[in-house]
């Protein structure tokens, strides 16, 4: 009961609220407040407290999660590669939404036709690298700097480039931009480079299709990889390149616990991704 509730607590962390902790849990929102309520009896301590909508942590929480959650996450990966991958075992595969949708949607639909039995999350990077270190996911696909000392085998695939969408002609790099999260980690690196350009972050979205779509509606131009130009198939004359952008490149990794990878089956689905990214770069060359 300890750990579920450890493990509860690491999730309420990352998602915030009670409903979206369920929702990853596969629990009701009323089990994860008595999972969190189990826990600080057990603890003698208090966690969380409400602010409006989300869940606040209280020092104690956030003491709490830096000493144990990476030893946590260890543990559950370590669990998890004692278990036999079988031809018929759910292998999990956590990617960033942009990858799925501007790379390996078509991929994958037509692998599910010789094996059915995997399952496809999107997530950001920071929460795939923690899915695939827990063993909550076998397999992840990122976007975005992977966080030092991870502890993780990976494959780096590309680096992405970007453009910055607007729904008018541009002659110069604007002045503001749209932007994905600059909180996320695996995005900080974007900040400085706009710092540099003199470009100053307008809006920040969780979503570049978000972005794209507000750009195209006239809001304000937006940093778009070109996975999602390509999904969203947005026309050439609204994508513009400037030379800052040069140096604005997202890596794109394939991660995994080695130990997983020498299933068979495990091994052809990343050898599946690398292939469909690999010939989607080789076509935009």
């Amino acid at each position: 009961m300890l750990l579920e509730g450890i493990e509860t607590l690491l999730v309420l962390a990352q998602e915030g609220t009670m409903s979206r902790a369920g929702n990853r849990l596969y629990i009701s929102q009323s089990a994860v407040s008595k999972r969190i309520a189990k826990l600080e009896s057990t603890l003698g301590k208090k966690l969380i407290s409400p602010s409006g909508r989300l869940i606040k942590l209280t020092p104690d929480a956030l003491a709490l999660i830096e000493n144990v959650g990476p030893s946590f996450s260890e543990l559950r990966g370590l669990i998890f590669e004692q278990q036999t991958i079988e031809d018929h075992s759910i292998i999990k595969i956590d990617c960033s939404e942009t990858l799925v949708a501007g790379y390996l949607g078509k991929a994958f639909g037509h692998y599910i036709q010789k094996d059915k039995n995997f399952t496809i999350t999107t997530h950001h990077t920071p929460v795939i690298i923690e899915n695939v270190r827990s063993g909550q996911a076998t397999i992840g696909c990122c976007a975005g700097y992977l966080a030092p000392h991870h502890g993780l085998h990976y494959q780096h695939l590309l680096d992405e480039r970007f453009r910055i969408v607007a729904a008018t002609a541009l002659q110069s790099p604007p002045e503001y931009l749209l932007v994905n999260d600059l909180k996320n980690p695996s995005n900080l690196y974007q900040a400085a480079i706009l710092q540099k350009a003199g470009i100053t972050p307008l809006m920040e979205m969780d979503s570049y299709t978000a972005a794209a779509q507000l750009a195209l509606g006239g809001v304000a131009p937006a940093l778009v990889p070109e996975s999602i130009i390509s999904a969203l198939k947005i026309d050439p004359i609204y994508c513009h390149h400037f030379d800052f952008l040069d140096q604005l490149t997202r890596p794109v990794h394939v991660i995994y616990r080695a130990k997983n990878a020498a299933s068979p089956r495990v091994k052809t689905i990343i050898e599946t991704i690398i292939e469909t990214i690999a010939d989607a770069v080789a076509i935009a060359i």
